[in-house]
């Protein structure tokens, strides 16, 4: 059995065969982190929102408030059956009269006429500090402001409360309402009318029967002519003739395009053009896939006629291929202009049931604009009608009110007072508002640009969105000299990273289902994640644990590793191929390939030199027979490839190696385009041991991955150290 075999987990890739269903879960620390990490980008905006609209509000006018009470006493009745005083308040009916009243426009205007020339120079007093020049003073009755009729709940009271650039004319509004209000009443309290309500109550009876009549015949007239109502109906219409207008203007345009489709296709047929020239065909189904399908096996049979003569089976193979592809694509032209034809048919009768539906709508709209004059008769002789019984009978009403207005007597209560501060702008709102606004977009633009960020960041992109374990995360060590950093693990002295490097170590023999000898390839996305890092201190951990370790720089286009280890790169794989490629013998003094031994268990392949076309090696058989040789020899061989992203060569690697890890910088390639490679090594049946994630600072460190100790691992041997 495998060393890493035992209670192994169930493989990350596993859970991940629903992809489109995967849901990313975060905490409060997640959410915390995202704050963290954008906070000089939405703490600026949030705070240039925040000051903005706390500025603009501040710049507001000031408004000033000022409120004078007025009493309703309430009315007594006594009630002779329990001889008790009935204190309850008579109707509702008296209080909305009177509120009604100090909202009307001729007690305003009696407010208006009461003021004096001093008074009104008071109202002035705000436009004469910024006067427009060329502009006069407004009138005396733009300059009372806004005035409110307030009625307290359950009680007898009503407050006016006036509104105004000035304090003084505040107050002095708000009691000229009130002083008013009294005079009004007192003006027009003159006793019963009982004649006036006698005539007011046969005139509102004669109105109302001639205003039932009216409204009857106008729904005769509906009932007969099934209208709800003329203007909805009307509505209706015209909604229905826009929208059939909209859907014959598109449909007709789709006759036009179909028919100018068959036209040229009848045109290219006839001069014998190629007809995937023509988009519709070539977009048609299975066309394009044909199409390319074609393509490829012809480079195949332009690629194979090099090597091969006409009659080679390969060749005959491929142009079977060819030929039935071809009448594949054929069949599949013919089915696009049968298509067509049948798309061109049903434009045409698209076209025609709804150009009949729009005739139809068209006529319905003509009879309702002739309906339109008799039924606009009926309508406005009921609302005249209507209007004069409203009118009569609120007349009634007032003449009844009257007779009780000595029963209802007013007193004023508080004084309307000059107000000290204004009421706006309220400095303690603007300040809620701008605070509440800032946190918004501060939280909404680190929220939303976390979620706009498809870089990988965390353990929970590698474990649960790309789907494969996260065998450790090494720490930035760009402050180290590169002498010290690719050679860490050789040394037995404490330095950083040398942990990270052991927990990558140890987590790759736990996830590893193969038993020594084997082989295993470090790869990456993009350059410049540390691949060539991870692979040299990689192969010095299990040389660290009495390993024979073979570390091959296998980047032919850019070898890195012979400089790393202060070697030159005169023999290695390129030379060894050049030579003739031989296996046999003793391959670790074979003078082609030049193992150089480093320490007493690793020892180094070069590249060789540089190739502009290294997929020649990498594609011979004898590339993988060299790395099936070299097991014998060795109990670990860890290939340093190429970048996925870059080139192809890593893939062809891939195919000759036994185990995969792949190195992802923190916060460099995207997560798609890692999940994408990933599933291009699995497709390849390579055993994937897990990603390593490197390049984060200690604090990134403690706050993106979920090793909760790191702190105390710090504290720990930082102070041996």
């Amino acid at each position: 059995m495998a060393e890493g075999t035992g209670n192994h987990p169930e493989p990350a890739g596993k859970i991940h065969d629903q992809d489109d269903q995967l849901i990313e879960r975060r905490t409060l620390r997640d959410y915390y982190v995202i704050l963290r990490e954008r906070l000089w980008i939405a703490l600026p905006l949030a705070l240039l929102v925040a000051i903005g609209v706390g500025y603009y509000q501040a710049r507001e006018l000031p408004m000033y408030a000022s409120s004078a009470t007025m009493q309703f006493e309430k009315p007594e009745t006594v009630v002779t059956t329990q001889s008790v005083v009935d204190a309850s308040v008579r109707s509702d009916m008296d209080l909305n009269t009177y509120i009604h009243i100090l909202e009307s426009n001729r007690l305003r205007a009696k407010v208006v006429e009461s003021l004096t020339p001093d008074e009104i120079r008071i109202l002035q007093r705000p436009y004469l500090k910024n006067p427009t020049p060329g502009a006069a003073l407004p009138p005396a009755s733009a300059l009372l402001g806004s005035v409110s009729v307030i009625p307290r709940r359950n009680s007898f009271l009503i407050e006016i409360v006036a509104r105004n650039r000035d304090p003084e004319a505040a107050a002095l509004i708000a009691q000229r309402y009130v002083d008013q209000f009294v005079l009004f009443l007192m003006q027009n309290v003159s006793g019963r009318n009982e004649v006036a309500v006698d005539f007011l109550e046969q005139r509102a009876e004669q109105l109302r029967r001639e205003s039932e009549e009216k409204a009857q015949r106008l729904q005769a007239y509906m009932q007969k002519h099934n209208l709800v109502s003329l203007d909805n109906s009307m509505s209706i219409i015209d909604d229905r003739l826009r929208s059939v207008n909209a859907a014959l203007t598109s449909v007709r345009l789709r006759r036009i395009e179909m028919e100018t489709l068959a036209t040229q296709t009848e045109e290219y047929r006839a001069t014998g053009r190629n007809l995937l020239e023509i988009s519709f065909i070539t977009a048609h189904g299975a066309v394009p896939t044909l199409k390319n399908q074609l393509a490829l096996l012809r480079q195949d049979q332009a690629r194979l006629a090099e090597r091969y003569l006409e009659r080679h089976p390969k060749m005959i193979d491929v142009g079977n291929a060819i030929a039935v592809t071809e009448e594949q694509l054929d069949r599949a032209i013919t089915l696009a202009i049968a298509d067509l034809g049948t798309s061109l048919s049903e434009a045409r009768d698209n076209e025609r049931n709804l150009q009949e539906e729009y005739t139809k709508h068209e006529r319905n709209a003509l009879n309702l604009r002739e309906l339109r004059v008799d039924f606009e008769s009926l309508k406005n002789e009921a609302d005249v009608a209507r209007s004069n019984y409203t009118q009569i009978l609120d007349r009634l009403n007032q003449t009844n009110t009257t007779k009780y207005l000595e029963k209802v007597p007013v007193r004023p209560l508080d004084r309307a007072q000059v107000p000290g501060s204004p009421y706006a702008p309220n400095m303690q709102r603007i300040l809620r508002t701008c605070i509440g606004l800032g946190l918004l977009v501060f939280v909404g633009v680190a929220v939303g640009l976390s979620f706009i960020d498809d870089r990988i960041k965390s353990s929970w992109d590698v474990e649960s969105f790309i789907g494969v374990n996260l065998l450790g995360i090494i720490p930035d060590l760009s402050a180290m000299k590169d002498s010290e950093k690719y050679s860490m693990m050789l040394s037995d002295r404490q330095a950083p990273g040398v942990e990270a490097f052991l927990s990558v170590y140890s987590a790759a023999k736990i996830h590893s289902k193969l038993d020594f000898p084997k082989s295993i390839l470090v790869t990456s996305t993009i350059p410049g994640e540390g691949k060539t890092l991870i692979s040299c201190n990689l192969a010095g951990s299990f040389a660290r644990h009495g390993k024979k370790t073979l570390l091959i720089d296998c980047d032919l286009r850019r070898p890195m590793l012979h400089r790393h280890f202060g070697h030159e790169n005169k023999t290695g794989l390129i030379q060894w191929f050049e030579g003739g490629a031989s296996v046999e013998g003793d391959l670790t003094t074979h003078p082609g390939l030049g193992i150089i031994k480093i320490e007493e268990n690793l020892s180094l392949l070069c590249s060789g030199g540089r190739s502009k076309s290294p997929t020649e090696i990498l594609e011979n058989p004898a590339f993988g027979q060299l790395l099936q040789r070299l097991k014998r020899n060795f109990d670990l061989v860890v290939v340093d490839s190429p970048p996925l992203g870059a080139v192809t060569d890593s893939l062809l690697i891939a195919e000759r190696t036994d185990e995969v890890i792949y190195v992802c910088r923190f916060n460099r390639a995207y997560r798609k385009h890692i999940k994408l490679y990933i599933r291009s090594l699995r497709n390849a049946k390579n055993e994937i041991l897990g990603i390593v994630l490197n390049g984060l600072s200690p604090r990134r460190i403690e706050y993106y991955s979920n090793y909760r100790y790191y702190r105390s691992y710090k504290k720990y041997y930082g102070s041996q150290s």
